[in-house]
């Protein structure tokens, strides 16, 4: 029976209602519930009717559910509600009492309902009667009738734990809707133990309420004499239906658990694949003896227990391997970068909120490269299987291999491609790679069917930065289209470059555009600090959930140095490729004003422009452009360009109206020294610049 109490504290002051002796004489008992403070006061002829002493009694009317069967108090509380709900002035009804000897008699009672001015119901008046002798014409078909009752109610006890069981996903899932207090309810136990199996013991990982386990039974051994063990060993229920009974069977167990007032027990093995895998131990204080339609409540019930608990360990184990298949496969540590704040974040897939493997391929990686330059590679390769991290894994450790070996950020991009074409897999995989020199802050970067970069400024404004892309790695070897143009940009001291994969981006039923509008104003509203940002973006794609991982690289470039020896950067100029120049003259203008020689920024790039013309039109080769950043005798920069001919430079004399001759001219005028160096079949032209060591 539910509890109608409201915020009022306050008793009236005739409360409770004196009983009539006329209705203690004719065995009927009085009760006055006061709605406002829920207090449900009963006289000794209605407490006998109940069968309680007034120890076992509050004065609320959930005491009385140790009497009253589910079933009818919810019947009765309809009764209730909706006379009250009428406006009617009383009520009646018939419910049955389970006695404390166990058995069910019938019971009537009758309700006046008072209310105030406003015709608020305020309090209910009473009476209660045994009614088992009025009604024993038709015992015979109210009992059929409660007999079907009871097999509903024992049906919608199995269904109702399987739902909750249903949406259980671990161990841990299980064991809260077990021994949470609508699953005692449910049950009807005063208390729970659960215990799973373990190398020959059984180890309780649960108890109901908390605090209700037996010292020193925390681990037991199967063959020890105590009911959990037996329903293990036996793999069959074991009932216990009095407590003479449970101190003849177990005396190792009864005196620990005395206090509890423990009246009959059940143990249920949980079998699953014709194993057992654990127990559960059901224990009453109200009842004695269990009914075959109650046993078979009972072993339904750990039936479906321990096929929840079996699919929850199988995903727990399923979840571990494909977890640490996935940390095996992502860099173990992330170096330190001199000039840079780095920070890296993953999550994994969760299959579509289903029991799925939470594992895919998307990856990070950062790459140390000689010169104080930095690799940054985001990946994503096709599914969400152990396969996928697995071609991940291998993806990740070419590309790693490839930039270290100083190959331009097209040419590790392309060989990438190659690899997974000739890896034994049908997958494909999206890539971005970007390489830094954190000196100047030139940004090489190079799409492989990936997402745009973002690039936060040092003011908290975010944009996309569109940079041309190439097909995915695999795809591009596969259909013959190996070139990946390479984008330039420019991070300046307190930007940060932003690389992620689209499960940050995408959301169901959302534009890919709109996901990334989205995303620079979450990213412009977040925190500075890169850590705190990453954390931030993770937990926003955690929140929204979804069924893909999420890879996620920030690096933020911190104030510049003064430019260290072997500082190096390098673009490759093919013929016919203008954008490529154009990129080589960023490059340098960018790495010269980066590294304080501003005042000698236009001198050097026209040097640089010319000796590479010179390669583009005179050779039939690309022309490599190198520059660094030299220290010794003072500060210099050099600047190279290399080409694949063995012809030397010529000094030639231009005509009065000649467009040639004039390049070395210019290089010899403009450079503080120059030179030419062999290079295997090729050559290298070689020119430094002094700069003010203050600049």
């Amino acid at each position: 029976m539910a509890d109608r109490g409201a915020s009022a504290l306050s008793l009236p002051e005739d409360w409770p209602a004196h009983p009539d002796p006329i209705l203690a004489l004719n065995r009927m008992g009085s009760f006055d519930w006061d709605l406002d403070t829920g207090l449900f006061s009963m006289d000794a002829q209605a407490h006998e009717i109940f069968d309680l002493r007034p120890d076992e009694y509050d004065g609320r009317p959930e005491s009385l559910t140790i009497r009253v069967p589910r079933a009818e108090g919810h019947r009765l509380d309809t009764v209730v509600a909706q006379a009250i709900k009428d406006g009617r002035e009383n009520y009646g009804a018939y419910f049955r009492v389970r006695r404390r000897d166990g058995t069910l008699r019938w019971t009537h009672t009758q309700g006046y309902i008072r209310r105030d001015g406003t015709g608020r119901p305020r309090r209910i008046i009473g009476i209660v009667r045994d009614a088992t002798d009025e009604l024993s014409e038709s015992a015979d078909r109210r009992d059929a009738a409660a007999q079907d009752a009871a097999r509903r109610e024992q049906t919608s006890v199995v269904q109702i734990a399987t739902a909750a069981l249903a949406h259980a996903r671990t161990v841990q899932d299980v064991i809260d809707v077990v021994t949470d207090t609508h699953g005692l309810t449910l049950l009807g136990s005063t208390s729970l133990v659960l215990g799973l199996v373990e190398a020959g013991r059984i180890r309780l990982v649960a108890e109901g309420p908390a605090g209700s386990f037996v010292p020193g039974t925390r681990i037991t051994r199967i063959d020890e004499v105590y009911p959990m063990s037996e329903a293990v060993r036996t793999l069959s229920p074991c009932f216990i239906e009095s407590p003479e009974e449970f101190a003849e069977r177990f005396p190792l167990l009864w005196p620990h658990i005395t206090d509890l007032d423990i009246t009959s027990a059940a143990y249920l093995p949980l079998i699953a694949q014709a194993r057992p895998i654990g127990a559960m131990g059901l224990l009453y204080s109200n009842r004695r003896g269990f009914s075959p339609e109650e046993r078979n409540v009972l072993v339904a019930l750990g039936s479906s227990i321990a096929q929840s608990l079996q699919r929850a360990m199988l995903y727990e184990q399923e979840k571990d391997l494909a977890q640490g298949l996935q940390q095996a496969m992502l860099p173990r540590t992330i170096p330190s970068v001199r000039g840079a704040d780095v920070a890296v974040r993953y999550r994994a897939a969760t299959a579509g909120g289903g029991l799925g493997r939470d594992i895919g391929g998307d990856w990070y990686d950062l790459i140390p490269l000689p010169g104080g330059r930095v690799g940054a590679v985001i990946g994503d390769v096709q599914g969400h299987d152990t396969h996928a991290a697995a071609v991940m894994g291998q993806l990740r450790i070419v590309l790693r291999a490839y930039a270290a070996e100083g190959h331009t950020p097209a040419t590790v991009m392309a060989r990438a491609s190659v690899f997974l074409h000739e890896l034994d897999t049908d997958r494909f995989a999206t890539c971005l790679y970007a390489e830094a020199d954190l000196s100047t802050g030139v940004v090489q970067v190079v799409r492989a069917g990936h997402i745009d970069p973002l690039i936060r400024h040092a003011d908290g404004t975010c944009h996309r930065v569109p940079v041309e892309g190439g097909l995915p790695l695999g795809l591009s070897a596969e259909f013959g289209g190996l070139e990946y143009p390479v984008s330039t940009l420019e991070l300046d001291p307190g930007h940060t470059l932003l690389l992620c994969t689209d499960g940050l981006v995408e959301q169901p039923g959302a534009d890919l555009d709109d996901g990334m509008q989205a995303l620079t104003t979450l990213i412009a509203k977040g925190p500075d600090e890169v850590r705190d940002l990453a954390t931030l973006l993770i937990e926003v794609a955690e929140e929204r959930g979804g069924d893909d991982d999420v890879a996620l690289l920030l690096l933020r470039r911190c104030a510049p140095e003064a430019p260290r020896p072997g500082g190096r950067l390098q673009q490759h100029v093919a013929p016919g490729d203008p954008e490529a120049l154009i990129q080589a003259r960023h490059m340098i203008r960018a790495a010269v004003r980066s590294w304080g020689a501003r005042d000698r920024a236009d001198e050097i790039e026209l040097v640089a422009d010319e000796l590479i013309t010179n390669v583009l039109m005179h050779t039939e080769g690309s022309a490599i452009v190198t520059l660094r950043a030299l220290h010794g005798s003072g500060r210099r920069l050099r600047v190279e360009v290399e080409d694949s001919s063995s012809a030397l430079p010529r000094r030639r004399e231009a005509g009065e109206d000649g467009v040639s001759g004039r390049g070395l001219l210019l290089v010899d005028r403009l450079a503080d020294v120059w030179g030419v160096e062999a290079r295997g079949g090729g050559k290298a032209v070689w020119c430094e610049f002094r700069v003010s060591a203050h600049a």
